[in-house]
Order: C-alpha cells, then structure tokens, then sequence
C-alpha cells in the first residue's frame, strides 16, 4: 500500500548568500534522509536558490520555482536602503503567488525561514489548512507596534523555532505567544560524510602557519577590527599571517586599510572559496569576530575540522558553543585589548583535549540530532 508523504514546503527568499540557505537545504535533507513519510520542497520563488541547484539536485529534494524565479540576479543586494528596496519588491511580488500555491497545493506545513512578515500579514487576513512554523533568530528590536503585530501573529503559528538558547529565552520573555509554542531547534550544520569528503579534498596551499577568518566582508563579521587587532600583533609577532576567505560591500575598506598600514606580506584578502574546509583543517586556529551570529555556522564547521576556534562572545551563539577554554577560546567581542591579551596565550596552543571537547559538540548541530528533535515537535515516525 503507498504511503502518501505529507509536505513540507520552505519558504526563506534571500538576497546574499548567508548561511541561512544551507539550514534550509540540510533541514530539508535531514527529514527526507531520516523519514519515508515527509515530502520536502523548496520554494524557490525569485531565483534565490538557483547557484544551490546542484547541491539541491544531488540531495534529491524539490526545488519549486515561481513567477520570478529569474529575476534575483536584477535585484539590489548591497546597501540598507537597496536591500530594503528589493525586500519590498519580493513581498509585494509573492503576496499572492504564495497564498496561492498554499491554498493549491495545501502543504501539511510551511517553514517561514526570512521575509517573515508576509507569511505573518497571510495568516493574519485568511485562514489556512497548512500549519505555519516560524524561525526566529537574532534578538530582534520590537517597537510598539511591532510588538503588537508579532503578538497576534505569532499566536496563530503553530510553532516557533529558535536556533539558540539566547533567542530562545529572550523570545519567552517578550510574553507575545505562548510559551509552550516556543521551541529550540538547533540548525542542521554538520553533514558528516559530505564534511569528511570536503575536508579530504587536496588543495594548493601557498601559505603556511597561518589563521584563518572567513565570512561576507560586512559590518557584521567586523574584520576590520580583526585587520587593527592583529596590526597590533604583527609589531610584535613579524611572522604572523591572516588569511581571510569571503567577499563583499567591506572589500575595498579592507584592502586600502592593509595597503595603508603595509600589512600585504601578512594579511591576505583571498576572496570567496568554494571548499573552505581544507583551509580550516590546516589553520593554526579559526577565528571568529563577528558583533553577533545566531549560531556561527563557521566555527561550528571548524570545530568539525579539528581546528582551535577563537572567537568573539558576541550575542546569541558563540558564547552557547564555545565554552572558554573547554572546547574552545573567547574574548570580549569588540574589544582588541580583549583579543590582543587573549591570542597571545593561545598562539601556539594545541590542546588535543580541547579539540576533542569541540569535536565531541559538534553533534548537537547534526543532520541527525536536527532531524530527531523536529521529530519530537512533530510526532514524525
């Protein structure tokens, strides 16, 4: 007798490529791997998806394009003000496509991952089979009346998912929604043998003895205090090399702050790279400085790596994974004094027993343990 899967539909429009993508895709990956009862897709609306349909085609999940699925790369992407723009342009564009294909295709449940408020004005004006459940990470800012938006909205989610603690209970305290709708829900990082593939790939290394950051060149990842801090460092460590991996809007920031302070044969912008893991394996130590993750994909993939991470402790995620001098390292985030005091005793530090405490929390943020606690919320077999 055919079994008829129930659906999963993701809905999570995007404008750069953050890690937010990847949780959808293994989340997605995870509940199809681990169940023979749910059907998983992707909805894939204004192109965003389109540079993962490999992985997507390779994972065997669904991929549902829209009206617009070519017009992602037309968009603004960089820039408040343009970002802002573009976001408008997909709520008002998929208003009522995505009521649509809700009412059409009744999916058991829809995953809101970004652009939350137009699921959120959805629910609020009709009424649907389809059981909404909403992410939520960060601490976001409520003003008054986005207080009491959130508070009749959020009611009518049947669950909220928050991928830290630190969310978690600030979400419980704002007291807009039930307690018991509120969930943690670690996200799906760790696929491990599509990790232990990547990280065994070989690759030309022109540099050695270094540390490794990497992420999108934004405000966010805060790089140019990194670039200041290890400034410091250098005068008094000449060999020291930083390698930093990703691009973006901070790129030429970055690079006129090393020229300026002739920093070239010692930090190196080494742009976007495909299989980031090799590079991590090989670190001395990774280093995170972001002003705030929720929860820090990277250092939980370099932790995997068996790599020493030293990273900010910076609001929501970090400070949960990182337990100081356990698994491993933190100093006060912003703070170069902070991170000048704190390298120095770890420059040259290899504690095995540290990297095994890392590698050992690396599970919580498995295809599994993501599956297994989704499984609980959602009485799946």
């Amino acid at each position: 007798m055919k079994i008829t899967k129930k659906k999963i539909f993701y809905w999570s429009p995007f404008l750069v490529p953050i890690a937010t993508p990847k949780a959808v895709i293994n989340s997605a990956y995870a509940i199809e791997k681990y169940s023979d009862k749910y059907e998983c897709s992707i909805l894939n609306y204004f192109g965003e998806f389109n540079r993962y349909k490999k992985e997507i085609d390779k994972k065997k999940i669904n991929l549902k394009d829209g009206l617009y699925s070519k017009i992602y790369k037309f968009l603004p992407h960089n820039g408040k003000i343009k970002s802002r723009f573009s976001f408008l342009v997909i709520f008002i564009l998929s208003f009522f496509p995505l009521k649509k294909i809700i009412l059409d295709e009744k999916p058991d449940y829809l995953i809101v991952q970004l652009i939350t408020s137009l699921p959120m004005l959805l629910l609020l004006i009709f009424k649907f089979q389809t059981k909404f459940i909403l992410r939520i990470s960060g601490l976001p800012k409520l003003g008054f009346f986005r207080k009491l938006l959130w508070k009749i909205a959020l009611n009518k989610f049947y669950l909220i998912t928050c991928p830290t603690k630190s969310t978690l209970d600030y979400i419980k305290n704002l007291k807009i929604v039930e307690i018991d709708k509120i969930k943690l829900l670690r996200d799906p990082v760790i696929d491990v043998k599509d990790f232990n593939f990547k990280i065994n790939q070989k690759i030309d290394l022109n540099h050695k003895n270094y540390f490794l950051a990497a992420g999108r060149l934004t405000n966010q990842k805060n790089f140019l205090f990194l670039c200041k801090a290890f400034k410091i460092l250098i005068d008094k460590y000449p060999q020291l090399k930083l390698l930093i991996a990703g691009d973006g809007e901070d790129k030429n920031m970055l690079g006129d702050y090393i020229h300026k302070n002739r920093l070239e044969s010692n930090i190196f912008l080494i742009g976007h790279v495909k299989n980031i893991f090799p590079l991590m394996k090989s670190a001395k130590a990774f280093i995170l400085s972001s002003l705030w993750e929720d929860p820090g994909f990277v250092i939980i993939e370099a932790a995997f790596c068996r790599t020493v991470v030293f990273s900010s402790n910076c609001i929501t995620g970090p400070r949960e994974i990182i337990k100081n001098n356990y698994n491993g390292y933190l100093f006060e985030s912003n703070n170069i004094k902070s991170f000048v005091d704190n390298f120095e005793k770890i420059m040259d530090k290899n504690d095995n027993t540290v990297l095994l405490n890392n590698l050992r929390y690396t599970k919580n943020f498995s295809l599994f343990n993501h599956y297994n606690t989704f499984k609980n919320f959602l009485s799946i077999n």
